[in-house]
């Protein structure tokens, strides 16, 4: 089992940059493949960006691919997701969320096992 916790949420003005960090517990995180999810007020949940067990492989929803990018560094148990030219509808609670049953980059919620307690970003125009 693995704990996940969400961190560098915020508030930051259209056009800006924010990191978010996922730091897992345990000692077998190269074992998860890691996916990065979001929820906006009155929507449901919307798949970001996923990384594979070792890194070498990602995935990205259209809406964010060549602004967004996932990273991970296994020695540190940490997924990352770097996001820039934010734009106000990016505005939502992103979720971290880790498979161990998935190989390569689900980008289905039930294609993961552990979620964070998410992260909030708010992105003013």
């Amino acid at each position: 089992q693995v704990q996940l916790v969400e961190s560098g949420g915020g508030l930051v003005q259209a056009g800006g940059s924010l990191r978010l960090s996922c730091a897992a517990s345990g000692r077998t995180w190269s074992s998860y493949a890691v996916g990065w999810f979001r929820q906006a007020p009155g929507k449901e949940r919307e798949f970001v960006a996923a990384i594979s067990r070792s890194g070498g492989s990602t995935d990205y929803a259209g809406s964010v691919k060549g602004r967004f990018t996932i990273s991970r560094d296994n020695a540190k148990s940490t997924s990352y997701l770097q996001m820039n030219s934010l734009k106000p509808e990016d505005s939502a609670v992103y979720y971290c969320a880790a498979s161990q049953t998935y190989r390569g980059t689900p980008v289905v919620e039930h294609g993961y096992d552990y979620w964070g307690q998410g992260t909030q970003v708010t992105v003013s125009s």
